[in-house]
This record gives structure tokens, sequence and C-alpha cells, in this order.
């Protein structure tokens, strides 16, 4: 099955923007496969918007950028698969993507086509500069899911129409699977103001509550996308917003595993640091996030600021996300009937981050949870 587990890559938008070009994206595959990303299953590397001219071709064909990638995208896939990699690439549901290069609109079969041809392995399908009402997106993101099909190779579809369009609930007849499930994240914690379009941008405290509410609606083959991963910007990146913190970080890749996101990286992983390395290697997360029974944590309790999250699994355990949102230290209890555990529960208990077992655990036990700080347990008899 396709995406039979939530996808796994880096995506070029967040670090590089306008900036890509085939010496970043044979340069990151290296370094996927160099840090060991790759083996821990991030596997896609997607280009982004601005890979192509401004003009077709005089087929009609989408031309690469004749600077930026003059070697062309097929050899560019063919060194990326021979990594034991899968390439993405991106383009928009109008005449125009959002950075004002070609669109697919009224060409979708041809573009299809030649992303084949190419040996695309991904496709990211924008929104922008299309008609708003559901009716009209639901049928030009299914024209674009037909014609992928129609090519015969296997190619991930990513719809990106941002959530507001309700795509949890059409998508997966429109042949995708994985959808955006939230605005764009931007690299702070709360929201943000984009200055380019004048329009707001959404923190990662804010894509996680817009998920609580469609956990059912993901799983095995189809997922709800709370969009890429800015882990380790710092706000360095080409997407607004001043960064933010480690804790922050964690939480972030927490949270989107626990719900099933789909994991796709932002930064630079040319030059990993060290404590984000860490955060995106998290085995144990990572683990969570491909379980293959493909259940989204659900919210069980919110008291105030603080949130229980549990998510069960294939070999029977249960993970249980501890959130804070709030800006001071709370101790968050957790009762078995928020983990659905007996009040005789003896089992281990595994803390993910800190990778060790939590040997004081009773019924209804309480840990200290940091502001912003996610701790995720696993439950196991």
């Amino acid at each position: 099955m396709l995406a039979g587990t939530p996808p796994m890559g880096w995506n070029s938008w967040n670090g590089f923007g306008s900036r890509v070009s085939e010496d970043v994206v044979r340069q990151t595959a290296d370094s996927l496969v160099s840090s060991g990303l790759r083996d821990l299953g991030y596997r896609y590397v997607v280009i982004d918007d601005c890979w192509a001219a401004h003009e077709r071709g005089k087929t009609g064909d989408l031309v690469p950028d004749p600077e930026r990638f003059s070697g062309g995208i097929r050899p560019l896939a063919d060194y990326v698969h021979g990594l034991g990699l899968k390439l993405g690439i991106y383009s928009d549901a109008a005449e125009l993507t959002c950075a004002r290069y070609p669109g697919s609109f009224g060409f979708e079969e041809q573009d299809a086509a030649l992303w084949a041809s190419w040996g695309i392995d991904f496709l990211k399908y924008d929104y922008c500069h299309a008609p708003q009402d559901q009716a009209v997106a639901i049928e030009r993101y299914t024209r674009m899911g037909q014609a992928l099909k129609k090519t015969g190779r296997e190619i991930l579809y990513s719809i990106c129409e941002w959530g507001g369009r309700n795509p949890h609930l059409w998508a997966s007849r429109a042949g995708g699977q994985m959808w955006r499930a939230t605005p764009d994240v931007l690299d702070s914690w709360t929201d943000t103001w984009m200055e380019k379009g004048n329009w707001t941008g959404i923190g990662i405290d804010s894509a996680i509550e817009a998920a609580a509410s469609l956990s059912e609606y993901a799983g095995p083959g189809g997922w709800n996308d709370l969009d890429m991963l800015v882990v380790g910007l710092h706000g360095s990146g080409s997407i607004p917003g001043e960064g933010a913190t480690l804790r922050e970080y964690r939480t972030q890749m927490s949270m989107w595993c626990v719900l099933c996101s789909p994991l796709m990286i932002g930064c630079d992983v040319r030059s990993l640091e060290g404590p984000v390395r860490e955060i995106l290697s998290n085995s144990g997360l990572i683990a969570v996030s491909q379980d293959t029974l493909g259940r989204p944590a659900v919210m069980v309790r919110r008291t105030g600021k603080q949130e229980v999250w549990r998510k069960p699994m294939a070999d029977g355990s249960i993970v249980i996300a501890l959130l804070n949102r709030g800006a001071t230290v709370a101790d968050i209890a957790l009762r078995p009937v928020d983990a659905g555990v007996l009040d005789s529960f003896r089992g281990s208990v595994r803390d993910l981050w800190k990778k060790g077992v939590v040997a004081d655990y009773s019924p209804g036990f309480s840990l200290k949870v940091q502001p912003h700080e996610t701790v995720v347990l696993q439950l196991a008899s």
C-alpha cells in the first residue's frame, strides 16, 4: 500500500524557498544517507516551488530552471534513486504556483506524464490562485489524481489546500495519500504575521489544536498533514517566524509523531547541529509515527493549558503524550482511565525522550512538564 504509514522525508521550501537548486538537492540526499536519517525512514526528497522556468516550452511541457537545474530533473531523480531515496516535485491546481511559476491547471495529464517520465515519486500540489469554493477544489484535485493514476507510475499525491475546504472529507477519494489539515506552519510557537502577502501563518501550538478533531479521518493510505517540520530552522529559514526553542521543536516532533502527520524535514540537513539531529533521529518517536496500526492520538483530557493524548499501538502498548501549552511548569497526572488501562496496571512505562523506564509509576502518578513541553510515554504490559 502506498503511504501505509505516514510519509517521511525532506522538503526544500522551509529552508531554501526560491534558492532551491540541483546542487542543494544532491547534497541533501547525500546528507540524508550520511546522517543516518534515510535509514530511520526519511526517504522522500521533495523539490518545492521555484524549480521551473517561468514559461513552458514550445510543446507545452514544464521546463526546469536553466540555471539552478541545468542538468535536468531525470538525472537528478536517477541520482536520488541510486541512494535508495525517492524524488518529489511541486505544482499548483491553477495557472500559476504560489511563487508565480507555471501551474498545472489545464495541463494535468501532460504534466503527470512528464513527471512520470522523469522518475518522480511524489507530487505536492498546492492551491494558490485557485477558486475558493470546495466543489472546484475537489474537481481540480481529482483531475490531477486521475492524471497521476493514468501514468501507471506509483506517485504519492500530497494535496496541499491548507485545510480550509475540509480535505479530510474528500481528499482520499480525489486520489490523495496525504492532505494538509492546517494553514502554513511558520517557525514559531505562536501564530505570526507573514510579511509577503499580508496574511497570517500559524504556530506549532495552533497546528496541534487544529488536529484535535481530525484523528478519525486518518489511517493507512491517507494522512492528515500538519505541514512540514520547522525543527532546526532557528529563525533562519525562508519562512517567517523568529524561531522556536529546542523544547518547542521537540513538542512539534512529539505531536506530529503521535498524530501520525507526515514527517517532512524543513531545515538544512547538510549541517545538522547535535540537538536538532537528536530530535529528528528519535527512533522511539519515529516508531510511534510509523506504527502499522496507523491510529492517530486523540485528546482524552484537557485541564486549562494541560492536555493528555492517547494513541494505541499495533503491539497492544499505549502511547501517552502529556502536553503543557502553558507558560509555567505544571504537574500533569496520568490516570489509568486516561491511558485506557486498569487501576491494577503494573507494566513498564517508558519515557521516549529520556529513553528510560519510569521507575516510580503508580496509578494516578504525575510528572512535572515544562512550558511548551511534551512528555511522551509508552505503556506496555
